[in-house]
């Protein structure tokens, strides 16, 4: 009996990819680099901030919800012709980065014709929204002129860099606040600013672990200790700073306002907590995003956090339930 060697066996040769099949595996992996320019997952800062104005006017009117749509469409578009403006002019400090070189640009899948002429179409889109009532949209032109000065000088400069993008953050806010009319809560303010400086500051640390700052120039002003200190101390002013939001800003009303900031104590102490466990524990914290929506502990918090505020809310605006509640 002959055993026939695989070396002995021919092998098939492989038919050549149809030309049609070829092309459109390439157009789709030239609209997944373009759709990864513009970070779809960070969509949720505009998603998340921009309609927390709705909350300084419940119950809500049609009007106030049509305001909140465009001027939350604003703020995505903006942030992506950002996002596309910074990889173009960071291309050459992200090919050295271990993540931030698979990047589009960086990584030269998408070419920077295409990008410029991207960044246009989204800023002359973010153009027609703004067009139709400018004195209502200057948060989102100053986020963009303050996006202009971060990638020219203030990225460079230690504890401004972060400052200047928690600044961002507060501006999707008060955008917001600006469409609705509603008056502006000084302690969310200063909410949504530390609770960014503490994500920021997150971000920064993790980057010192990964590659030191031949990437980002400003990591030479930060070391572990000092981002060790600064976690804590932006923790504690988020914390202090939101349970004041919740308690003499907040929706609730002074008779429900108390009643809110303790039943959060137990939530917003976890959520800090869990995210300063993950960042030094479980070294994470590179991407913020990903740990605030894709971190199970965190999201499984936060509904429960939101549950019960919500079921808050709902009684103090009705003056049959409230009244059946012992305070």
């Amino acid at each position: 009996m002959h055993v026939v060697e695989s070396a002995d066996v021919p092998e098939s040769p492989q038919r050549p990819e149809p030309q049609p099949a070829r092309e459109v595996r390439t157009r789709a992996r030239r609209m997944a680099d373009l759709a990864g320019l513009i970070r779809p997952s960070h969509t949720a800062k505009a998603i998340l901030l921009v309609p927390l104005a709705l909350l300084g006017t419940f119950p809500w009117n049609l009007a106030e919800v049509r305001g909140i749509l465009p001027a939350t469409v604003a703020f995505i578009l903006a942030s992506a012709a950002v996002y596309i403006g910074n990889d173009i002019a960071d291309r050459h400090r992200d090919r050295h980065h271990p993540v931030k070189c698979h990047r589009p640009v960086a990584a030269g899948r998408v070419g920077l014709p295409a990008a410029y002429l991207y960044c246009a179409v989204l800023l002359a889109l973010l153009g027609a929204i703004v067009a139709r009532s400018p004195a209502s949209y200057w948060p989102v032109l100053v986020y963009l002129a303050l996006n202009v000065a971060y990638s020219r000088i203030l990225k460079h400069i230690p504890l401004v860099d972060v400052g200047t993008v928690a600044l961002g953050f507060v501006l999707r806010v008060v955008q917001g606040y600006e469409v609705t009319g509603a008056r502006l809560p000084a302690w969310l303010l200063v909410t949504v600013f530390s609770m960014s400086l503490l994500l920021l500051i997150g971000k920064r640390r993790r980057e010192l672990l990964e590659g030191g700052a031949a990437h980002r120039p400003a990591l030479h002003g930060y070391s572990m200790e000092l981002t060790n200190w600064l976690l804590q101390i932006a923790s504690v002013l988020a914390l202090v700073s939101g349970l004041m939001y919740l308690r003499d800003e907040g929706p609730f009303g002074p008779q429900f306002g108390q009643t809110a900031m303790m039943l959060s104590t137990p939530f917003a102490l976890f959520a800090l907590f869990r995210y300063l466990q993950l960042q030094l524990v479980g070294e994470e914290g590179g991407d913020p995003v990903r740990i605030l929506l894709r971190d199970r502990v965190m999201v499984a918090n936060s509904m429960l956090w939101a549950a019960t505020l919500g079921v808050t809310l709902v009684i103090a605006h009705n003056p049959t339930l409230a009244a059946a509640v012992p305070l």
